[in-house]
């Protein structure tokens, strides 16, 4: 978010522990204001709002004040049923009175700062001719978070992008070794040159080449909200996670969606019954999705051809 006027970033290092959170003390001290946000429903951010010094306290509503957030604030936002994520962050705006047609019709503008030389690189990448289609393969690697796609049916997409759309495909990804070995298998497997930069680029140059990107393809991870927030189509492979939720806000009728394939498995029931945060732990799970699946969706993004992008003139 560097560039964004108007903002000041403060940030502590959660690694530290306790120690963490008293520098972050020490660096709030004499600071008091009118109002905090609690937007997220953990301990650890229950203890880091302790540390801001503040009026107004909002957090969630009791049932969605989880780790006892409910402890941490002295307001509340109102109860809602079955939200996505970005629709609880505007509960706090129209909490505060903040209301008006943008947000009534949830017409987005985020307008993150890209670098010249950011979009520079990310025109060398994206170059014509054929659509430009990204592919992050890997969500992050968490103790029993099983949200990724098997090579084998990536490398056969990658293939379907060339033979039918002639598109150009680029992956990306951070620079683990789960992610680097992917980005080795896929290139090694396709019939078509395929540019990996996974482990190569900063989030500025990233989002600069989502913003040029005809469609995102990707599990359940951060790449799909800043493909979001650049207006750039994406396909999501949701069965572990309820799209619903945390899906791409924009593209939900692109999503392959086998999360309530995955809720019957695991627990016999439909998605309406079980917990709206629910996630499946199955690694099998996402072999649900099959490759068909997300043929279609391909097909429905780039039916029109590459999309038409607004003019966004560079930063001086």
């Amino acid at each position: 978010m560097k560039g964004i006027d108007g903002v000041e970033f403060i940030t502590f290092d959660k690694s530290k522990g306790w120690r963490g959170l008293l520098d972050l003390r020490r660096r709030m001290a004499g600071r008091c204001f009118p109002v905090m946000l609690h937007m997220h429903a953990s301990m650890r951010a229950n203890l880091v709002s302790r540390m801001i010094t503040a009026d107004r306290r909002i957090g969630f509503d009791r049932t969605r004040a989880r780790d006892y957030q409910w402890l941490f604030s002295n307001e509340r936002i109102p109860p809602a049923r079955e939200q996505h994520v970005l629709d609880g962050m505007f509960s706090f705006i129209e909490h505060l009175g903040l209301t008006g047609n943008t947000l009534s019709e949830r017409n987005l503008h985020w307008d993150i700062p890209i670098p010249a030389a950011d979009r520079q690189f990310a025109r060398e990448i994206c170059a014509p001719p054929g659509p430009i289609c990204v592919i992050s393969p890997c969500s992050s690697q968490r103790l029993r978070n099983f949200r990724n796609w098997s090579v084998e049916r990536y490398t056969a997409l990658v293939n379907t992008l060339h033979d039918e759309y002639a598109a150009r495909i680029v992956l990306t990804g951070g620079p683990t070794d789960t992610e680097r070995d992917y980005g080795r298998r896929i290139e090694s497997g396709a019939n078509t040159p395929v540019h990996n930069l996974i482990g190569r680029t900063s989030l500025k140059q990233l989002l600069a080449i989502l913003a040029r990107a005809d469609l995102l393809i990707c599990p359940d991870s951060g790449p799909a909200h800043m493909a979001t927030a650049v207006g750039t189509p994406v396909v999501g492979l949701y069965a572990t996670s309820n799209r619903h939720r945390t899906g791409p806000y924009l593209s939900q009728h692109l999503v392959a969606d086998r999360y309530p394939d995955a809720v019957r498995r695991e627990f016999g029931k439909a998605v309406n019954a079980v917990g709206w945060g629910q996630r499946i732990r199955d690694p099998d799970a996402m072999n649900l999705i099959t490759l068909q699946d997300v043929q279609q969706k391909v097909s429905l993004a780039l039916k029109s051809g590459p999309r038409v992008r607004s003019p966004v003139p560079d930063p001086a």
